[in-house]
C-alpha cells in the first residue's frame, strides 16, 4: 500500500523529468539551429562579397584596357598587351570565387551571378577584339551594371537584408555631361 501511495509522486517525477528533458531538447535544438543558420549566413555574406569584388576587379582591367582603346569614360589606360594577362588572372580568380557561391548561394542569386559575369566577359570580349563603336561599349556597361544590380538585390534578398539596395550608377557616368553640356 505504502508504493501506492507514493505511486503519483512517482508518476509526478517521471512526468516532469520528462518534461524538462523535452524542453531542453527543444531548446537546445532549436539554439544549434539558429547558430547554424547564422554560420551559413555569415558564409554566404563573406562569399558573395569576394565574388562582386572579383567581377568588380575584372571589369576594372577591362575597362582600363577600353581606355587606352580611346573610352572616354574610364581613366587610367593599359595597353592590351600589358592588360590581357592581368585581364586572364582576374578571370581565374573570378572562376575560383564562383565556385562558392555555386556551393552555399540559392538559385535565384546563382542565376543572378551568372548573369553579372557573363556580361563582363561582354566587355573583356570587346576590348580583346580591339576597336569597337561607342554605342556598343555604352550599352555592355548598361547591362553589367543592370546584372549587377539584379546579383545585390537577390544576394540581399537571400542573406535577409530588409530594405532597397541603394540606386544603380549611370553609365555613361553623367557627370561628364554635366561637365560638357
Amino acid at each position: 500500500m505504502a508504493f501506492l501511495d507514493q505511486l503519483p509522486a512517482l508518476i509526478g517525477v517521471v512526468v516532469g523529468s520528462l518534461g524538462s528533458y523535452a524542453a531542453q531538447s527543444l531548446t537546445e535544438r532549436r539554439r544549434w539551429k539558429r547558430q547554424r543558420e547564422e554560420r551559413w549566413d555569415e558564409k554566404r555574406f563573406e562569399t558573395y562579397g569576394r565574388y562582386a569584388n572579383a567581377l568588380k576587379a575584372q571589369l576594372r582591367v577591362a575597362q582600363r584596357i577600353g581606355a587606352a582603346l580611346g573610352f572616354t569614360d574610364v581613366a587610367d589606360p593599359l595597353q592590351q598587351a600589358d592588360g590581357l594577362p592581368l585581364l586572364a588572372d582576374a578571370e581565374s580568380h573570378r572562376a575560383t570565387e564562383w565556385e562558392s557561391v555555386l556551393l552555399v548561394g540559392d538559385a535565384a542569386t546563382i542565376a543572378a551571378a551568372r548573369r553579372w559575369h557573363e556580361t563582363i566577359w561582354t566587355i573583356e570580349l570587346l576590348v580583346r577584339e580591339g576597336p569597337v563603336n561607342a554605342e556598343m561599349w555604352t550599352k555592355a556597361h548598361q547591362l553589367a551594371s543592370a546584372a549587377r544590380d539584379a546579383f545585390y538585390e537577390s544576394a540581399r534578398r537571400d542573406l535577409g537584408i530588409a530594405g532597397d539596395p541603394p540606386p544603380s550608377g549611370e553609365w555613361p557616368r553623367p557627370w561628364r555631361a554635366e561637365l560638357s553640356g
